[in-house]
């Protein structure tokens, strides 16, 4: 068993991006309409009157002479942040452009309508369906590089071990000087080099990190699965996010954590929340690292064991997949006076509160974080029509991110099934990282045991009906692959201890 990011190459296990676009298409097809695809007439008759509107100066701050860079991935053009840190006698100060989304999107107008029914962009293998039209999410709203371009700037000032120590928000106009990519700037900085910005993002991020891990704050080490076209083919592979984005993270945490302290300091806004997890999940999860040979430490928070764990080891893999059952619960919650206020506004991942602000041309409700945390810098009490309005979008992007999430799920499925085609009738090692006993119906037909498995090449994961313990390195054959129905059956391999009957 192979350990490192791997990928279907072709000839064997690729497929064409246009059957992939096909699948695709037809996947959106089966959604009568749940997902919107084409923005409505009216909405895009208002983007193009908001390309058209000048940017106001008379309470706008001029920083296009601040050099500005942005961080994303290469192909990326919806641009939402762009930074600027710099070293200070006592520390740092990091000035976080955030696209002024709300300056394009009237409140009650057509284009923020079609977003509170959209929620976030849409993600898929071969496309994006975005939040905005593109003329705002891919043009003047984007921070692209030598644009000009209104935004939110918050100027935090940071002691020199990272904590926030000052926090101001301006509407600004500013000027990104160059677009940077994860790739290139990793490489670079592995070979010792780097973007100046760059070396001093990395050196914020480590402490915030720390600063993390002193608050008992945890994420999972996981790597993602990822879908990527190259010359007319599209491939799978595992992919673990370079430090680099890690860093960048960091900074967008800490922002979003600064507006939650503006938000509850001043009794009105919109929180990202998740409860504890629940004493029960911890001390099952407590078992079953014991079980599993790699205890974990009764003096260790579960952040800084999480972090000590790497996927590439078949045990901790098991773990990652366990400890799942700690981060449950996430939502919205919204407030217009002190006593709407949650009794625990934390994001207990990140053990502090926290609140969505950096994402507003791709996620709905940073634009009413940035809206409402301006008015709070300003002195002043938020409109009463944004007040108004926070109530309906925690409903509004719950709703859309449960369907988003099940439409990329669906999406992803059909990749592996297409791509596990060429795959049919192999044998693979496999890891386990989730059993279930075998369970009986009413009439007599339940499940069997069964266990859910990792592979690292191909990259996929899925139930097999057969025995064997959480971490157990297993042997199965790919027996069948139903394009159509975005299905995959694994089975035991030979030598193995199948589960009696079938079935997932």
């Amino acid at each position: 068993m192979t350990h490192r990011p791997v990928s279907l190459h072709a000839p064997r296990g690729s497929l064409a991006a246009d059957e992939l676009r096909a699948g695709i298409d037809a996947l959106l097809a089966d959604q009568d309409g749940g997902v919107p695809l084409e923005f409505p007439p009216e909405v895009l008759t208002a983007a193009e009157s908001a390309v058209a509107r000048a940017t106001s100066t008379k309470e706008r701050t001029d920083r296009t002479e601040v050099p500005f860079v942005t961080l994303d991935p290469e192909t990326s053009t919806d641009l939402d942040q762009a930074m600027h840190l710099e070293r200070r006698e006592n520390g740092y100060r990091v000035l976080y452009a955030i696209a002024d989304v709300p300056w394009f999107v009237d409140l009650d107008g057509p284009i923020d309508h079609e977003a509170r029914r959209r929620g976030e962009t849409l993600y898929l293998p071969d496309r994006r369906i975005p939040l905005h039209p593109e003329v705002l999410s891919e043009g003047v709203a984007s921070l692209l590089p030598e644009q000009p371009t209104p935004a939110f700037v918050w100027v935090l000032d940071l002691d020199a071990n990272g904590e926030v120590v000052d926090i101001d928000l301006e509407r600004a106009q500013v000027r990104s000087i160059e677009k940077l990519a994860y790739d290139r700037v990793q490489d670079e900085l592995d070979r010792g080099q780097g973007h100046p910005m760059m070396l001093l993002l990395q050196e914020v991020g480590a402490l915030r990190t720390e600063l993390e891990a002193q608050r008992g704050g945890a994420s999972l080490n996981v790597p993602e699965q990822e879908v990527v076209a190259e010359n007319g083919q599209v491939h799978l592979q595992w992919r673990r996010p370079h430090p680099i984005e890690d860093a960048n993270a960091q900074i967008s945490l800490m922002t979003g954590m600064a507006a939650a302290s503006l938000m509850l300091e001043h009794g009105a806004g919109i929180l990202r929340t998740m409860p504890p997890a629940e004493q029960s999940a911890v001390e099952r999860f407590r078992r079953q690292a014991a079980a599993l040979g790699h205890p974990w430490p009764p003096e260790q928070t579960y952040g800084a064991f999480l972090r000590s764990l790497d996927w590439r080891e078949p045990v901790h893999l098991a773990l990652l997949n366990q400890a799942t059952s700690l981060f449950r619960g996430a939502s919205y919650a919204a407030f217009t006076r002190t006593d709407e206020i949650p009794e625990d506004p934390e994001q207990s991942a990140i053990a502090a509160p926290y609140a969505h602000t950096t994402a507003p041309l791709r996620r709905l409700v940073d634009r009413f974080v940035l809206l409402v945390c301006h008015a709070h810098v300003r002195g002043e009490g938020p409109a009463p029509e944004l007040l108004a309005a926070l109530g309906e979008i925690p409903e509004a992007m719950q709703a859309t991110g449960a369907q988003a999430g099940n439409l990329e799920r669906a999406a992803l499925e059909l990749v592996e099934a297409m791509a596990l085609g060429a795959w049919e009738g192999e044998v693979f090692d496999a890891s386990v990282i989730e059993r279930r006993e075998a369970s009986e119906s009413e009439n007599g037909d339940g499940a069997p045991t069964r266990v859910e498995m990792q592979l690292t090449d191909p990259p996929v994961t899925a139930w097999v009906p057969m025995d064997a313990a959480v971490g157990e390195i297993v042997r199965v054959r790919l027996e069948s692959v139903d394009r159509a129905a975005r299905r995959a059956v694994f089975v035991a391999a030979d030598g193995q201890t199948a589960a009696e009957g079938a079935g997932r």
